[in-house]
């Protein structure tokens, strides 16, 4: 007799299959780094081989500050995904963030597809999920520490996707008291906990408000990557809800850009601040550290290769890296402590919203 699937693996595998065969980038929108110019150095006065790419964050030693973002889990498709992932960041030094387990937790015969991970990657840098509208529900610090448990996780995230929430049919738009149980549960657990969007941005008064509940650091994911408003669109597309299609449309390009997020929250919090969200090249990696994040992620451009397995996935992440020193070679910074120091132009649309805002672009260009 057929296993019937849950409804979360069901939307979980509607994700996995929609973001590997739909294009679900932002359409009309960037996460900015095109007007972030990092200036060139003609005489940079170091040694290309000899730049130190490592670097220190939530006291986990990293080969260089890459990590590969959020994907999936909790469903069969994501064994493979999560295998190929983990084995590549264990062999590179580099770390990797799980999709949400509460597939898991609702239905611990699903670890495996999570489990995996410390399996195959017994040294890397791992990041846990639970979702925050889950908190709102009943999830507590019980749930908490299974899913760091599950991984032997090294940093716990939550997750926060209002906006994917309410274009989907079946989404949980409570957020009531969800800061308050954020700093519960980083008070209550013994490994860091981090906060992260998913697509739409963290402004800088959020950020001051999620510091203030202790948590260990911020993952910005702002607009420019992948758009969960477009993934939950071919869902309701492929079940002709026509309310869902016109939401997702309508909430496409949402949110504050990547760069804009980045500099906001960088500028306002003493943590360490996680670019992501259409990080697309070491070039890309290299700008969010001039503008001061501590890691850049990116998933996207990753789940591709993960479906052909460890070696496409470990050359492209190393391919990645490849850019990112040659672009350090080309500033002059030969570690990555050194990039936040170099000078750079922040123009258009960006240097435009951070005015408006009452944040200053040409700080960066007279460092």
């Amino acid at each position: 007799m057929k296993i019937l699937s849950s409804p979360t693996e069901e939307r979980k595998t509607d994700h996995l299959k929609i973001s590997l065969g739909k294009n679900v980038k932002a359409k009309h929108t960037s996460p900015g780094f095109e007007d972030i110019h990092l200036v060139h150095k003609a005489l940079p006065e170091i040694e290309r081989e000899m730049i130190n790419l490592s670097t220190i964050v939530f006291d986990h030693k990293f080969s260089a500050p890459l990590i590969v973002g959020a994907m999936t889990g909790g469903v069969r498709e994501a064994m493979k995904i999560n295998r190929a992932i983990a084995e590549a960041v264990e062999e590179t030094g580099l770390g990797m963030g799980l999709g949400s387990q509460r597939a898991a937790i609702e239905d611990p015969s699903r670890e495996k597809t999570f489990a995996v991970v410390r399996e195959k990657a017994p040294t890397a840098f791992l990041m846990a999920n639970i979702g925050g509208p889950q908190l709102v529900r009943g999830y507590g610090i019980e749930e908490a520490k299974k899913a760091v448990d599950m991984i032997d996780a090294d940093v716990l995230a939550i997750h926060l996707n209002p906006l994917q929430e309410t274009i989907q049919l079946e989404g949980e738009t409570n957020y009531m008291g969800i800061l308050r149980k954020i700093g519960e549960i980083a008070k209550a657990i013994d490994v860091p906990v981090i906060v992260k969007e998913t697509g739409a941005g963290i402004s800088a008064e959020e950020a001051e408000m999620l510091e203030a509940a202790r948590i260990a650091g911020i993952d910005v994911a702002g607009v420019g990557g992948t758009s969960w408003a477009a993934v939950e669109y071919y869902r309701a597309e492929r079940d002709q809800n026509e309310l869902g299609q016109r939401l997702g449309k309508a909430f496409w390009d949402w949110g504050i850009p990547t760069v804009t997020s980045l500099i906001e929250t960088a500028q306002s919090v003493d943590i360490p601040v996680i670019a992501s969200g259409g990080v697309r090249s070491g070039i890309d990696v290299a700008k969010a550290l001039s503008l001061g994040a501590s890691l850049a992620s990116m998933a996207l451009p990753i789940l591709p290769l993960a479906s052909e397995g460890k070696e496409k996935v470990k050359k492209g992440l190393q391919l990645i890296l490849e850019e990112l020193r040659n672009t350090m070679f080309l500033v002059g910074a030969a570690s990555v402590g050194e990039l936040e120091g170099v000078p750079a132009v922040i123009t258009g649309r960006t240097a435009e919203w951070l005015r408006t805002r009452g944040f200053h672009p040409e700080i960066y260009a007279e460092r």
